[in-house]
């Protein structure tokens, strides 16, 4: 009966330690914005990642399904000049379109050199970080 308990006791803390631990293999990844998103696996992000990342973002925040952003769905993502400037019809939301036209002006604010891709460096930049508030 006591070794039922004791092996009952051990299952349990084994598992209590196993839960919020990252397996080896998932912490990287998690930690790294360019595997993130690398669908190619080259180590850099280009525009058409960046883009699908991005799409993927705007339909998990359209939390209401009517194919577009407000201010409340952007939260922490746009300032409210940013939406502004970002919204062509003033009707203060963003198409998917539109969306994704600022993420493309901030992937080449964070691409300087103009090459096309955007490595971890570049992802770490004030730039970078901008860009990725719009992917995740």
């Amino acid at each position: 009966m006591m070794r039922s308990r004791w092996s009952v006791l051990l299952a349990m803390t084994a598992a209590a330690l196993a839960i919020g631990h990252w397996p080896a293999s998932a912490a990287p990844r998690a930690a790294n914005p360019v595997a993130m998103f690398d669908t190619d696996h080259d180590g850099t992000l280009d525009l058409m990642e960046v883009k699908k990342a991005a799409s993927a973002s705007f339909a998990k925040l359209d939390r209401d399904h009517d194919g577009t952003l407000d201010k409340r769905e952007l939260a922490g993502r746009l300032s409210a000049k940013e939406l502004a400037a970002a919204d062509p019809d003033h009707d203060g939301t963003l198409t998917l379109d539109e969306y994704l036209a600022v993420v493309e002006q901030r992937f080449n604010a964070a691409n300087p050199e103009a090459d096309g891709t955007l490595d971890a460096k570049e992802l770490n930049g004030k730039a970078g970080r901008a860009l990725l508030r719009l992917l995740k």
